[in-house]
């Protein structure tokens, strides 16, 4: 069974921008990006780095340790990794590629809340 964790108010989210937050004891990321709200695990699936640090192109973030791109709109893998060569056929072998978890989002009331 799921329930709404408030997370905080609207403006604590700036547009064009990631917030790492915690929500009973697991972390997300919440970007918003042309005033919609974006949830996902704030840890890449990859190699657990933690997304916050990396960029945010549109609703596309990076992950800052090994340049996986993961879309926030439905957690598609857009780019694996930076990386090429033998390391990436390595990589891929170890660490195949797996889309981001992404977590339903709303705004009721001007609060933010995550469906847990």
């Amino acid at each position: 069974m799921s329930r709404w964790i408030d997370i905080g108010a609207v403006d604590d989210f700036a547009d064009g921008a990631m917030k790492a937050v915690t929500v009973e004891g697991h972390d997300l990321l919440v970007a918003q990006v042309g005033g919609r709200l974006y949830a996902a695990d704030e840890r890449c699936p990859h190699m657990g780095g933690h997304l916050a640090r990396g960029a945010l192109e549109g609703t596309v973030v990076r992950c800052p340790r090994h340049g996986s791109r993961f879309d926030l709109a439905d957690g598609s893998v857009v780019q694996w990794t930076e990386w090429s060569g033998a390391a990436v056929k390595l990589a891929k072998i170890v660490k195949p590629p797996k889309p981001l978890q992404i977590h339903t989002i709303e705004v009721k009331d001007g609060r933010v809340v995550v469906e847990v």
